[in-house]
């Protein structure tokens, strides 16, 4: 069986989960589709786990664990694959949501990265102190990219209130930044709600993540200084999903929301 490209068992937690789940079945003599069995999927899941594909989930992990009585084994790898970091997360999110045919973003903080303009690109990055603000923009700008590939993406979006008041920059670079907002919430592809502050407490408030859907696939990366994480555990995955839609049940209606725009653009007016 073919593994992925720079499948490194010795280097990365989630591979190491793979080669040893092959490792333990070969052991017992076990087709892929018996694993399958054991867990209630098809033996292509199993495949495509042990080709470092796909990671194994926490509840799968503890019944190959119960079946095998390998001492919770699988369990403790998953458990520690999930908690480590993996400075590959970014890169690996810019890749699946390049291609996702379905976004959904929560921002609590800035303006997500495929709606900002140049001059707000530059403001935050002046404020984090990067060393190459050019190619940081370069980057940023050629993420964009995919809001224009055919099919277009379906793109849900809901912000913070507070993302449209506080300033960036100047006044001109709010004022040019809202106005691109408002043109990307016309498009028939996207679709932009403000949380206002009057919700209060919601859902959201722990931080910003997005769902990223792919055919069947589905990921979430979920936002934090310095990085952040990619959400693989179909539980957690589902919780996600529910999440955003709790924070959809307080946010404006599409048009309250180009108001409360407007209404922004006139202040930086």
């Amino acid at each position: 069986m073919r593994t992925r490209g720079g499948f490194d068992p010795d280097g990365d937690l989630w591979d190491c989960v793979a080669s040893e789940l092959r490792h333990r079945r070969i052991e017992r003599s076990l087709s892929l589709a018996a694993v399958g069995d054991l867990i209630d999927r098809d033996r292509s899941l199993v495949a495509r786990v042990e080709a470092g594909e796909t990671k194994l989930q926490a509840k799968h992990a503890v019944i190959i664990d119960r079946a095998w009585t390998t001492g919770g084994l699988f369990t403790r790898l998953v458990g520690f694959a999930k908690s480590k970091h993996d400075v590959e997360w970014f890169k690996t999110h810019l890749e699946k949501e390049a291609r996702a045919g379905e976004l959904r973003i929560w921002e609590l903080g800035w303006i997500p990265g495929l709606f900002q303009t140049e001059g707000y690109m530059r403001a935050i990055f002046e404020a984090f102190a990067m060393e190459d603000i050019e190619e940081g923009v370069k980057v940023r700008l050629r993420r964009q990219q995919c809001l224009h590939r055919r099919p277009r993406p379906r793109i849900w979006v809901l912000l913070d209130q507070s993302i449209i008041e506080q300033p960036v920059g100047s006044s001109r670079i709010m004022h040019e930044q809202i106005e691109h907002l408002m043109e990307m919430a016309r498009l028939p592809h996207i679709t932009i709600r403000i949380v206002p502050r009057e919700a209060g407490a919601h859902a959201g408030r722990d931080g910003s993540f997005k769902i990223m859907s792919e055919g069947v696939g589905t990921l979430v990366y979920v936002a934090a200084h310095g990085g952040g994480r990619l959400v693989h555990d179909a539980a957690e995955l589902a919780s996600y999903r529910v999440w955003f839609d709790m924070i959809g049940d307080v946010a404006l209606t599409k048009d309250a929301s180009l108001h409360l725009l407007e209404e922004a653009l006139e202040r930086f007016s």
